[in-house]
């Protein structure tokens, strides 16, 4: 998920900033801290609770949160959003798909100019929460900054329908974008999968898929920010990091429940497939080239690190970063030298292609 989510609650982050520091060495990088204690949403526009009896409940306060931050900076005018419906691969339900793009984007390339590259744009939320409307401010401004158009996925979320659903959606509209690109002046050969957080995750399961069932053109690169990769991610009461993850150990249960069923969510022989949780993947071979980045205070760190160092071992070109100093969705503190860099080494992996 983009955007602290205690960035509303300054009070614990700034507990956190000395907790087990001293044992340990850990600590919010300082310019972040500031940045991010001093954003905060509209008052009255984002309950204060951090304990859920549900995923509704996280649901919700994650999407009013998000919400009210994504408003705050400028929506580009030159980027306008357009939707196309379409039906789930089984018949069950029908998902809409979003361009975000400028005119010129939209128009035939001038004499001379090659087809255009195009994203396939995958949101956060946990497995369970979110949609393409609240991430619509960020994305517009991700198409300004990049000069790239998006394609946005409304897929299904859990536990209303659990894995694959949301793969199969974005799968779907992967297949659609591809085999009606050059109606769109778009090169099939230069399509990338885009996805942070949980849109990461099944970023990356959309990829696996494609490549499993022989998409051609194949992806031309993966963007994986953060991801939420493995659903036997486990850390003991007392893991150090505890006290500075924003994306917190129980939220990730409660998602991963939803996503894949708490029978076998984190059991090692459990059916589950690698669409799911692509850190269950078998092999990594085939795969389009790749970038990741996440926080070193990221409770996906781990998991990010060791699918990085597979996808190199398998023979994938991989670029990644892993930030210091920084949780889940640091870049919501807009301004800092880590966010800055972070946005324009993305900026970078994307206008490459």
């Amino acid at each position: 998920m983009s955007g602290p989510q205690d960035s509303a609650l300054p009070g614990p982050l700034e507990a956190a900033k000395t907790a087990l520091q001293k044992k340990h060495g850990l600590r919010y990088d300082a310019e972040w801290l500031k940045i991010a204690s001093q954003a905060v949403p509209p008052e009255g526009t984002v309950p204060a609770k951090k304990e859920w009896k549900d995923v509704f409940e996280l649901r919700a306060f994650t999407e009013s949160l998000l919400g009210a931050l994504f408003k705050i900076p400028p929506y580009p005018e030159q980027v306008q959003e357009t939707k196309v419906e379409l039906d789930s691969p089984d018949g069950t339900h029908s998902f809409t798909v979003s361009r975000f793009a400028t005119a010129e984007q939209r128009a035939p390339p001038k004499e001379g100019e090659p087809l255009r590259s195009a994203v396939l744009n995958i949101h956060g939320g946990g497995m369970i929460c979110c949609t393409v409307e609240i991430f619509a401010p960020e994305i517009a401004r991700h198409v300004a900054a990049q000069g790239v158009q998006h394609f946005a996925v409304d897929y299904v979320r859990a536990p209303e329908y659990p894995a694959p659903a949301a793969v199969n959606d974005c799968y779907t509209a992967l297949e659609w974008l591809s085999a009606h690109a050059r109606e769109m002046h778009i090169d099939p050969e230069r399509i990338i999968v885009f996805g942070d957080s949980a849109g990461g995750g099944i970023a990356a399961g959309t990829v696996l898929m494609a490549r499993d069932k022989g998409l051609h053109p194949p992806v031309a690169k993966q963007i994986l920010v953060y991801p939420m990769l493995d659903d036997r991610t486990h850390y003991p009461d007392d893991w150090p990091m505890r006290s500075f993850v924003t994306w917190k150990a129980e939220d990730n249960v409660m998602g991963w429940n939803a996503y894949v069923g708490a029978d076998k969510r984190g059991k090692e022989d459990a059916d589950v497939s690698h669409y799911a949780a692509p850190a269950r993947a078998k092999s990594l071979e085939g795969l389009p080239s790749t970038y990741i980045d996440v926080g070193g205070l990221d409770l996906f760190r781990d998991e990010d690190i060791r699918y990085a160092q597979r996808l190199a071992e398998a023979n994938v070109e991989v670029e990644f970063h892993l930030y210091p100093g920084v949780p889940h969705g640091f870049e919501g503190a807009q301004g800092t030298w880590v966010a800055t860099k972070a946005v324009e080494n993305r900026i970078k992996a994307i206008q490459g292609v």
